[in-house]
C-alpha cells in the first residue's frame, strides 16, 4: 500500500510540472536567450538576423527539429556560391530550396508579401540587397491569399534591413516582408530562398 501511495505521489508530481510547463509563456527574452546559445546552428557561421520573431522561432524550431537541422545543413554547405539558379529538394516539399541569380528590384517594383504554409529563410550568396519587415497585423491586404501560390500581397508601414552573405533571415507566417529591392553598387544578386514547413501551434 505504501509502494501505490508513492507511486500515485510521483504521478501528481509529474502531472503538475506538465501543466505548469504547458501554462509557462515563452518570453521574448527568453528566446534570445536560446537563440544566442546557436545549438540549432549546429556549428554553423552565418548570423541570424536581429529583425527575426524569437518567439516563433523557438516554437517552431522545437515544432520540428528535423526540418531546421536539414535547412541549416542545406545553409551551411561551403560551396553555396558554386550553385546554379534552380530549385533543390531538400526534404520533399517540406524544406527545398531556390537559388536565384538576378537583378534586384528599384523599390517601387517592390513588394510587400507574407505565406501561411512556408517559413522563408533568406540568405545572399553574392551582393547585397534591401529587405523590409512588418507585422502582418499592422499591414493592408492590396492582393488576397493565394493557396495555389502561398502568398497574399500588402501595403505596410516596415523597418528595412541591408542583407548581405553571412547573415539570414527568417519570415514566419505573421511578417510581411519585401526583399529583393535594389542596393546601390549591386545591380544583381545571388541569393538562396530556403522553404521550411510551417507548423501549425497545437500539431
Amino acid at each position: 500500500m505504501k509502494t501505490f501511495r508513492i507511486f500515485l505521489a510521483l504521478l501528481l508530481a509529474v502531472a503538475l510540472s506538465n501543466l505548469v510547463m504547458a501554462q509557462h509563456k515563452v518570453t521574448t527574452e527568453d528566446a534570445k536567450k536560446w537563440a544566442a546559445k546557436r545549438a540549432w546552428a549546429k556549428g554553423s557561421t552565418p548570423k541570424l538576423s536581429p529583425s527575426v520573431d524569437y518567439i516563433e522561432f523557438a516554437m517552431q524550431y522545437h515544432a520540428n527539429k528535423r526540418y531546421w537541422a536539414e535547412a541549416i545543413a542545406f545553409l551551411s554547405d561551403k560551396k553555396l556560391d558554386t550553385l546554379k539558379p534552380g530549385k533543390y529538394i531538400i526534404d520533399g516539399d517540406n524544406v527545398y530550396a531556390m537559388v536565384t541569380d538576378a537583378p534586384s528590384k528599384e523599390f517601387d517594383k517592390s513588394a510587400w508579401e507574407s505565406h501561411k504554409n512556408y517559413i522563408d529563410l533568406h540568405y545572399l550568396i553574392k551582393g547585397e540587397e534591401k529587405i523590409g519587415v512588418a507585422p502582418v497585423a499592422t499591414a493592408t491586404v492590396v492582393n488576397q491569399y493565394d493557396a495555389v501560390k502561398d502568398v497574399a500581397n500588402y501595403n505596410a508601414e516596415g523597418k528595412y534591413y541591408i542583407a548581405g552573405p553571412g547573415e539570414f533571415f527568417l519570415f514566419f507566417p505573421g511578417d510581411a516582408h519585401r526583399p529583393n529591392i535594389k542596393v546601390d553598387g549591386y545591380d544583381s544578386v545571388k541569393k538562396l530562398v530556403i522553404k521550411i514547413r510551417y507548423t501549425s501551434p497545437g500539431k
